[in-house]
């Protein structure tokens, strides 16, 4: 395959294309619901204007994570390593929905980002990744890595000074999972690509890529910045 392949489409709708047990890594932060706080919080998706009651602030936030958990394992290699971030609000139904799905649950890592959002109980200062492997267990390549990961929440900004997308992951963060759970030339996949961020960090690691995105508009953002 080529070292990035990009597509702008529904994952649920190209996972059939995708083999089985033919990926290596697969890091993702996939679109869900967040605590509804009088702020934007932090998921995945792309940011409408306004913010609803019911914790819908992103137009493409409606998948729930039982149907596409049992891609992630069907494509997944034994072996392979899974990396999901998620929040608080989603944080059980995702783990149940994982190990359900057949997932062995390593651990929760915490990305403190650096930054705090307001909120009404605690400001919130970090995000949750939950880490799984498919099948044996395949030590991280650098076992030296804290499961507290300090990586500032900076985002990229277009020309009119505003943020790409509202939720952007750091490259240095995603940087962290590729290194340490793949080998050069394997193959990583994120379903939920939004503009690319783990496309990059495959880049500078020379691992292949597989990146599928729903909204056109960062699907065009992540190819202009990877290809």
């Amino acid at each position: 395959m080529e070292k990035m392949q990009l597509i702008c489409a529904n994952c649920m709708d190209y996972f059939s294309e995708i083999q089985d047990n033919s990926i290596d890594l697969l890091i993702t932060d996939p679109p869900y619901k967040v605590t509804t706080r009088g702020n934007a919080g932090n998921t995945g998706g792309m940011l409408q204007e306004r913010i609803f009651n019911d914790g819908n602030v992103f137009a493409y936030n409606s998948t729930d994570c039982k149907e596409y958990a049992p891609e992630f394992y069907r494509v997944l290699k034994d072996g392979g390593h899974c990396y999901i971030m998620t929040n608080h609000k989603n944080l059980i139904h995702m783990l149940n929905t994982f190990e359900q799905n057949g997932f062995h649950f390593i651990k929760s890592l915490i990305w403190d980002k650096g930054n705090k959002v307001m909120g009404q109980y605690y400001m919130s200062a970090f995000e949750y990744i939950l880490f799984f492997r498919k099948g044996k267990g395949v030590r991280i390549n650098n076992c030296g890595t804290s499961d507290i990961l300090s990586v500032k929440n900076v985002k990229t900004k277009g020309k009119d000074g505003k943020n790409l997308h509202n939720t952007e992951k750091p490259v240095e963060l995603m940087q962290i999972f590729v290194e340490n759970s793949s080998k050069e030339n394997e193959i990583v996949l994120d379903p939920f690509m939004g503009i690319g961020t783990t496309g990059i960090a495959c880049k500078n690691t020379n691992r292949k890529f597989i990146g599928i995105e729903i909204d056109s508009n960062y699907y065009d953002i992540a190819k202009s910045r990877l290809m």
